[in-house]
């Protein structure tokens, strides 16, 4: 058991990638992670699981497109939190910011399917350790 508590703005300064989540803490069978945004991520979702966001700083745009192919967009700013029901499309973007998630461990960053390539900038990736 570690007993030293994590910085959550020293991690976040500990990393520059973009969309390539670090674990900060482990729950039940839960990861709590942090990443930096900035740009379009990719059209996915997740089939099995809920996505839960915080965003810690700056904004974070959530696209939602429904099963008719109705879309809407969630901004979010600083404090906001907002749950991506699972099975629901999205596609997350941002001018730049941070954001804390927590997902089921071993949930892929670009769900169990997305659309189209992954463009360079997004790690598709279950989490990173915190280095």
């Amino acid at each position: 058991m570690d007993t030293e508590p994590v910085n959550v703005p020293k991690a976040l300064a500990s990393f520059g990638d973009v969309y390539s989540p670090r674990i900060v803490a482990r729950m039940n069978d839960y990861d709590v992670r942090i990443a930096h945004t900035l740009g379009e991520h990719v059209w996915h979702a997740h089939d099995d699981t809920d996505e839960f966001f915080l965003v810690l700083d700056g904004r974070f745009d959530i696209a939602l497109r429904d099963a008719d192919g109705a879309q809407t967009t969630v901004v979010l700013h600083r404090g906001d939190t907002f749950v991506v029901p699972r099975g629901t499309e999205h596609k997350p973007s941002s001018p730049g910011g941070s954001i804390l998630m927590f997902e089921p461990s071993g949930t892929s960053t670009t769900g169990d399917r997305h659309e189209g390539e992954i463009p360079g900038h997004v790690d598709s990736t279950t989490g990173h350790a915190l280095g």
